[in-house]
């Protein structure tokens, strides 16, 4: 079952619809029992206090999710840094693994950029097998004349292979980073309280109360763009592999 959380524009939606419910439950509880003149001050602090919270953790989430782009966007760079100068050590291997190393680079660096692009997780899937069957082709390429001639050239170009190989465990974790669903949820709880108070405090019939519906478009915008920056995939906001694409041009 796909996450909801992989589809921004589909989870505001639903967040959007939550919320005007919770605040329809808030006036629904309101017209059973109306706040007395004396609890008005004490329900006015209650808001406040649950909007401030409501605040602080969507401030605190979208601050995750914007640390984990750019850690992303970090290791694009780095991989396409670590491929280029793998790349540039190979011309100091033997003519034959020289070639074949250049090979299969660029053919590990057109699967590198597929892995950036693709939304499709039975094409990540495919993507996947084929990259770390050129990993063992490449890993071989250099450690076999290394073991034949052991020189600081070599152990140079094996170094080199190691950081290549690396940086792809690192992208992927990044990329498996994500806001921890205990955090949603708690986001969630209490934006729905904080609707179901506002709609409660309201001293206006429900006919009358459109402004009320401003507040939770606005949480769900925030949502969507919290959940746009979280989403490596299927979102507006994703990281292009700019440098992995000039490094295939160079």
């Amino acid at each position: 079952m796909r996450n909801i959380l992989d589809s921004p524009i589909l989870f505001s939606g639903f967040s959007l619809v939550a919320l005007c419910l919770s605040v329809r439950a808030g006036i629904s509880i309101r017209k059973m029992r109306n706040l007395e003149p004396e609890e008005r001050e004490d329900f006015d602090l209650i808001v406040t206090a649950t909007l401030t919270l409501l605040a602080l953790i969507i401030g605190f989430s979208f601050s995750m999710a914007v640390s984990r782009y750019d850690q992303r966007k970090s290791y694009e760079e780095q991989e396409a840094n670590a491929i280029g100068t793998e790349y540039a050590r190979a011309d100091l291997l033997s003519a034959p693994d020289e070639a074949r190393v250049h090979v299969l680079l660029s053919n590990y660096l057109s699967q590198r950029i597929l892995f950036y692009q693709t939304g499709s997780s039975e094409r990540l899937r495919q993507i996947d097998i084929v990259t770390t069957q050129i990993e063992t082709e490449l890993w071989s390429a250099v450690t076999t004349p290394a073991a034949a001639q052991p020189t600081p050239v070599a152990a140079l170009v094996v170094s080199g292979m190691n950081d290549v190989l690396n940086s792809r465990g690192r992208t992927r974790a990044a990329w498996g980073n994500r806001i921890p669903s205990s955090a949603w949820a708690l986001m969630a709880v209490i934006a729905v309280c904080c609707n179901m108070l506002i709609g409660f405090g309201s001293r206006r019939p429900a006919a009358k109360t459109p402004m009320l519906l401003v507040f939770p478009f606005i949480v769900s915008i925030a949502f969507y763009l919290i959940a746009d920056l979280d989403s490596p995939r299927s979102s507006m906001i994703r990281v292009q592999p700019d440098n992995l694409v000039r490094a295939r041009s160079h």
